[in-house]
């Protein structure tokens, strides 16, 4: 059965007809064509499909696409403006947060979600917020500068 997702994606309003059963993530990639959230394991142990649904971080591998109807979702296509990186991207690449780069678009969702709520978070609430997703190529502490040189970029007023 079908039914009609009306949402807020990166910004601008859609409105799709979807499958009962059609998860966030195929909705994204395979209906939408936004490929920057990525498919790790299919089972919510990841965080390589980690978006933003109301500035929440949400695993979209375990989302059905027709719960956010009517929320507003954020991919990480919509971060920058006018081909500037966001704080968290810039730390991502400033810092070396990213190696192979195929987490780092989960990484980034969920250090955005993050720096939303909690513009100045510690070293432990930075490990929490990024608790849910895996990286395999780095032993983190990249990772976690990059979010803490974001936090300090986000008080220059560059957003996160």
């Amino acid at each position: 059965m079908a039914r009609i997702l009306e949402l807020c994606l990166n910004g601008r309003k859609r409105i799709d007809a979807v499958a009962d059963n059609l998860l966030l993530l195929d909705y994204l990639r395979e209906v939408v064509g936004l490929t920057g959230t990525k498919t790790g394991c299919d089972g919510g142990e990841c965080g390589a499909c980690t978006v933003l649904v109301d500035d929440v971080p949400r695993l979209s591998c375990l989302t059905l696409a027709a719960s956010i109807d009517g929320a507003r979702v954020d991919t990480v296509e919509s971060l920058g403006e006018d081909g500037r990186l966001s704080a968290v991207q810039r730390g991502f690449h400033e810092k070396l947060g990213s190696q192979c780069g195929y987490c780092t678009p989960g990484f980034i969702m969920a250090s955005v979600g993050l720096l939303r709520h909690n513009p100045r978070p510690s070293d432990d609430e930075i490990l929490e917020a990024l608790g849910s997703n895996i990286c395999r190529c780095t032993g983190y502490v990249k990772i976690i500068e990059a979010v803490r040189y974001a936090a300090e970029l986000g008080t220059a007023g560059v957003a996160p």
